[in-house]
């Protein structure tokens, strides 16, 4: 089978330059296209060399539409407007979109799954195969463990990081609420302070922090009589989260249209 091409939308942002890096060093795909937004000062620039590699010919446009007609599949990991445009262009294109931003809001992940009809989206809080397999045990956990144990995500990046909580810890508490059979949108608690009153049984719960050059720490907690159970993740690098990507693009190839995640990629569904 012939290599597979990939584009990287928001190519000069940190986890662009780790996805360029990935292509790079992982076998079966390609890097054909290298986007960024209008006015962008990367426009124009060797995205190698921006990535930190050596230069690789291939310069940085903000042709997106040029970019998805001519690629196999768009790796994006970009902000939610941003990504609900490159869906319709996927769709348009009939690629694979592999989408790891965060911050998506139920009414972005409404608009982005019209476009599964026609292209094959992957679409994940988290790309990397640890995190994944922590959703699943937390998935686990939380149908074995009833309300007597009290859940909370807890979670911790950069200080750059504009979105709280993460993406990661959304998949997380999707994954507790799942295995307890409830609506984390109705039974979830993102903030606390003054005067709070009690615990409410069966919430779940998410407290963040950021500070430093945090990759990303997320921990589940079950907190039981007498007991506390533990659930831990810790990245050392964001490029397993590119190797992720790139995974997912492959996977995903020559699958039907539709809606995916790692789950299915990683064949962790129960």
């Amino acid at each position: 089978m012939t290599e597979m091409r990939l584009t990287v939308v928001g190519a000069a942002g940190r986890m662009g330059g780790a996805l360029i890096r990935a292509i790079s060093q992982m076998e079966g795909v390609r890097l054909s296209a290298a986007v960024e937004r209008a006015g962008s000062p990367a426009i124009g620039q060797d995205c190698g060399v921006l990535a930190g590699l050596q230069a690789n010919g291939i310069v940085v446009t903000d042709d997106a539409l040029a970019a998805f007609a001519a690629t196999d599949g768009v790796l994006d990991f970009t902000a939610p407007a941003a990504s609900r445009h490159f869906a319709e262009l996927a769709a348009q294109a009939r690629i694979v979109h592999v989408i790891g931003t965060t911050g998506l809001g139920e009414d972005d992940l409404a608009a982005i799954r019209p476009a599964a009809r026609h292209a094959r989206v992957v679409q994940s809080g988290n790309m990397s195969l640890g995190v994944n397999l922590l959703a699943a045990l937390v998935r686990r956990a939380a149908a074995a463990l009833d309300e007597d144990f009290d859940i909370e995500v807890l979670e911790m990046h950069h200080r750059h990081k504009v979105d709280a909580p993460s993406g990661t810890a959304y998949l997380l508490g999707e994954a507790a609420a799942t295995g307890r059979d409830i609506d984390l949108g109705e039974r979830s608690v993102r903030s606390r302070d003054g005067f709070t009153g009690e615990r409410k049984r069966g919430d779940i719960g998410f407290a963040t922090l950021r500070g430093g050059t945090v990759i990303g720490d997320h921990s589940v907690i079950f907190a039981g009589p007498l007991e506390t159970i533990t659930l831990s993740h810790h990245a050392q690098d964001r490029q397993i989260f590119a190797r992720g990507a790139v995974k997912a693009a492959l996977w995903a190839r020559d699958r039907k249209p539709g809606f995916y995640t790692m789950e299915d990629v990683l064949g962790l569904r129960d």
